[in-house]
């Protein structure tokens, strides 16, 4: 048994740490419009649970089958498998179908590798379609 225990506290040792996931989240706004083509661009602000924050600049790119106009106004978007603020930025594989007329809300998840983003928001503005792109943090 001793030897058991010596075994495990070895095995554990030699077992490399990660560091603690941080809770980051980002408040933005967005604004764009798609004609078979869709962008979108817009800003925010992150915040981590460590006290680090960050002004981003948002772009969205792609295209489809899908024709709107929109607006997200308090958009806020949860980041996970982050353990350093600096992993946010990158582009995000976005893709999905959407509709929508007035006022609406919606919510996405996307992902850059390990990190994980999800995005609820409400705002105004028409659109339908069927679109394949990258969200992007810069």
């Amino acid at each position: 048994m001793v030897a058991f225990a010596l075994v495990l506290a070895g095995w554990t040792a030699a077992t490399p740490s990660r560091a603690a996931d941080l809770e980051c989240k980002m408040t933005f706004r967005l604004a764009g419009w798609s004609v078979f083509y869709q962008t979108a661009t817009g800003s925010g602000t992150v915040r981590c649970s460590n006290g680090q924050s960050m002004n981003v600049h948002l772009r969205v790119k792609g295209g489809g089958i899908t024709f709107g106009k929109s607006q997200i106004d308090d958009g806020v978007g949860k980041f996970s498998g982050v353990s350093s603020i600096s992993e946010i930025k990158g582009h995000y594989a976005d893709g999905g179908v959407h509709a929508g007329a007035s006022k609406s809300a919606g919510a996405r998840v996307m992902t850059k590798g390990n990190v994980s983003l999800a995005l609820s928001g409400t705002g105004k503005g028409w659109d339908l379609g069927v679109a394949f792109g990258a969200f992007i943090i810069e």
